[in-house]
């Protein structure tokens, strides 16, 4: 059996740049009115700590839509979870623009007792704007993908009470930070995990449901859409370091393609999940939790979406979020 698990990463570009009403609200305004279509749900990881400090600092007025957006989307039932970009909190808005600190770039690397007032806060903000106390998001997804090195960070988020991370993209590795997924390639599709997100761990308080991702020849990565959308929002300003880094991560023969809603084609996201189907097809035996990913910033390209859907619902494919599928993954996590 497939879910198929749709995440939008809520938030501007990394730079501090770009506004809320083009990049956030009005994409997702556009999206929910083409899953309402469908009669599905998506999952919202809405970053806020970016929302709490265009919001203290007042730099952004389509911040109150913002807002009310996110109360719409949990009213109903569309779920959020936490995303977090932890530069933002030491960031400085000088002069109509954002400086971000990236000395706290990975929440990973923090002091414990910084990765906690940090997540403390953020979900104090997402229970603000929800207006429900007792409001804890069940699902996590770290800025830019770092969720290593990972027992501290998922200490203290787990002490919080989220039980489901989705930052592990299989066969990821970033020179720049202390990412390397690559060992999560030899994992089932879900893993419960303690201290190594990579290591299946049963007696683990997390479940890991990875961005779906398929190992590909590089060059399958440089579509035009893809690309043009890579280069939006400042991608020109990287240092020399950062386009170094860049082109190191792309240095072998086989990298991880994901599942991205906003940046493939139809055909390349039919293609993917078609292979899915088949293995599904030819072995029902294995549940299938499969996440796709989107950003907002991204949201350009509605008719791809829409005609994604469509072949979901044509082959069977549910359409979920992680609570839908919580019960089920905890259960045989447990039981492996």
């Amino acid at each position: 059996m497939i879910d198929c698990i749709f995440t939008i990463d809520y938030e501007i570009y990394g730079n501090g740049e770009g506004g809320l009403r083009e990049l956030v609200y009005e994409p997702t305004q556009c999206l929910m009115a083409t899953f309402k279509e469908f009669d599905v749900k998506f999952v919202a990881f809405v970053e806020a700590a970016e929302l709490d400090r265009i919001e203290e600092k007042k730099s952004d007025s389509a911040i109150v839509d913002v807002r009310e957006q996110v109360r719409e989307l949990h009213v109903q039932g569309f779920e959020i979870g936490l995303h977090l970009h932890p530069q933002w909190y030491n960031g400085r808005y000088e002069n109509g623009k954002w400086l971000l600190d990236d000395s706290e770039y990975n929440l990973c690397t923090l002091r414990e007792e910084r990765i906690t007032q940090i997540v403390e806060r953020s979900i104090s903000y997402l229970r603000g704007v929800l207006d429900k106390d007792d409001f804890v998001p069940l699902s996590f997804r770290a800025g830019n993908w770092l969720f290593q090195p990972t027992a501290t960070a998922a200490a203290v988020l787990a002490g919080n009470g989220i039980r489901i991370d989705s930052s592990v993209f299989k066969g990821g590795l970033q020179h720049g930070q202390t990412l390397d997924y690559r060992r999560a390639l030899k994992n089932g599709s879900y893993w419960p995990f303690s201290q190594d997100v990579n290591e299946p761990n049963l007696e683990g308080p997390w479940i890991e449901i990875p961005v779906y991702t398929e190992m590909v020849p590089f060059w399958r990565m440089l579509t035009s859409k893809r690309v043009g959308l890579q280069n939006r929002g400042g991608a020109e300003g990287r240092s020399v370091r950062q386009r170094l880094n860049r082109l190191l991560d792309f240095s072998r023969f086989l990298y991880p393609l994901k599942l991205d809603f906003c940046r493939m084609t139809l055909e390349e996201l039919k293609s993917m999940m078609g292979k899915v189907i088949r293995k599904d097809q030819q072995d029902p035996r294995p549940y299938r939790p499969v996440v796709a990913i989107g950003h907002s910033k991204d949201l350009v390209d509605f008719e791809t979406v829409k005609s994604f859907l469509s072949f979901l619902q044509l082959n069977g494919v549910a359409v979920s979020t992680f609570a839908d599928v919580y019960p089920r993954v905890k259960e045989a996590s447990h039981q492996a």
